[in-house]
C-alpha cells in the first residue's frame, strides 16, 4: 500500500484495563484496524493522565497503575479511516476518540521475501 500526502490521522485513548468480550479494546481496535486493511496501528501507554471521570491514573502510586491511558493511533487515508468508524461505535463506551488531518512524508515497511 502506497500512503503519502493528505491523510488522516485516528487517535483513541481508552483506559488499559477497558475491555471488550475479555480482551482489552486496544487489541480489539487494533486487530479490526489490521482485519479492515488499514494502513498501521499503533498502541501506546501513557505514564500518567486523566479523562472525563477527572481520576488521576499514573504510574507513580502503584494502587492506580492497573488502568494508565492508553492510545491508539491510526493513521491512513481519509475515506478508508471514515469506514473504519462505525466499528469504534460498539467497542468505545468510554475514552475520547478524535480525528486529525495530516500529511505523510513517508511510509514504508520492510520487504517480505
Amino acid at each position: 500500500m502506497k500512503l503519502q500526502g493528505p491523510a488522516m490521522r485516528l487517535t483513541i485513548f481508552v483506559g488499559e484495563s477497558d475491555q471488550w468480550h475479555h480482551r482489552p479494546v486496544y487489541t480489539e481496535v487494533v486487530h479490526r484496524a489490521h482485519a479492515a486493511g488499514l494502513a498501521g496501528a499503533s498502541v501506546m501507554r501513557g505514564i500518567e493522565g486523566f479523562g472525563a471521570s477527572s481520576r488521576v491514573h499514573t504510574t507513580r502510586l502503584l494502587s492506580l497503575s492497573e488502568d494508565l491511558p492508553v492510545a491508539i493511533v491510526i493513521v491512513d487515508t481519509e475515506q478508508r479511516i471514515e469506514a473504519f468508524l462505525p466499528e469504534l461505535d460498539e467497542l468505545i463506551t468510554q475514552g475520547l476518540v478524535i480525528l486529525d488531518p495530516v500529511r505523510v512524508i513517508k511510509y514504508a515497511g520492510q520487504a517480505t521475501p
